[in-house]
């Protein structure tokens, strides 16, 4: 089966971070958080077709975590990445049965977080994997630095490139220059098997981010410059004053 042709678009803003924040090096083994959404299929084959193009030799695998919650179905997306010959891991957890005994004050997105966070590292570790690929985007970070400074009171989004408190493992978010209207085109346009709702506890109810994903909305019809303007504005805060372990998957 041939592989999906991503946009030339998005290969070129991703290359553009990937320069920038020095993300990916020589023999490099990348394992994808993949759950299915339309941005984490977008990243799994924007790394799979820079694997192929790139001078810097490196690997790309995916690991989905499955959190056991009724209306998630992450399983055929083994299928669909078999059939291409794409290395998969695929880890089953009862996150929500975990939750209900040991979430504390966490809410559960939190709680959620952590723990699929905890077991992406493990696979990478398991199975030699060093570096580990989320699939946020320029509009998640906005969203990111507007409930940070409404809400919390700081200037912080998420980091594009760190490393992870223990050492051993660097994580890396090479959309953080795309748009999300561009993952929704190219995974319309390529039949990507996207699962709608791949976090269906998290999507039961209205959340901060979907309210500032609105209030950005209305902003950028009036002003068709304000994301531009906020790469230029988050970039530092990308590197230096980011969130480095906010929002595992994606």
């Amino acid at each position: 089966m041939n592989a999906p042709r991503v946009p030339g678009s998005i290969r070129r803003l991703a290359g553009r971070a990937i320069a920038d924040f020095d993300m990916i090096r020589a023999g490099d083994r990348i394992l994808v958080g993949l759950s299915g959404g339309k941005d984490s299929l977008s990243l799994l084959w924007l790394l799979q077709d820079l694997a192929r193009r790139a001078p810097v030799r490196f690997e790309v695998a995916a690991v989905t975590i499955d959190p056991e919650i009724e209306g998630f179905e992450p399983g055929r997306l083994r299928d669909y990445l078999g059939t291409h010959g794409i290395p998969h891991f695929f880890v089953s957890e009862p996150i929500a049965e975990l939750a209900a005994r040991h979430m504390g004050k966490d809410s559960f997105c939190a709680f959620c977080s952590r723990m699929k966070r905890g077991l992406i590292y493990r696979t990478a570790r398991e199975h030699g994997y060093n570096v580990i690929a989320l699939g946020q985007h320029l509009d998640d970070l906005a969203e990111s630095f507007l409930m940070s400074a409404f809400h919390g009171g700081q200037l912080r989004t998420m980091k594009a490139h760190y490393r992870i408190d223990a050492g051993d493992l660097r994580v890396i978010r090479p959309l953080v220059y795309v748009r999300e209207r561009q993952t929704r085109d190219f995974a319309v346009a390529a039949g990507l098997p996207v699962i709608l709702d791949n976090c269906p506890a998290c999507f039961s109810k209205p959340t901060q981010r979907e309210h500032m994903k609105a209030l950005l909305a209305r902003e950028e019809a009036l002003h068709p410059r304000l994301f531009r303007n906020l790469r230029t504005t988050l970039g530092p805060l990308m590197r230096e004053g980011g969130v480095p372990d906010e929002d595992a998957t994606s």
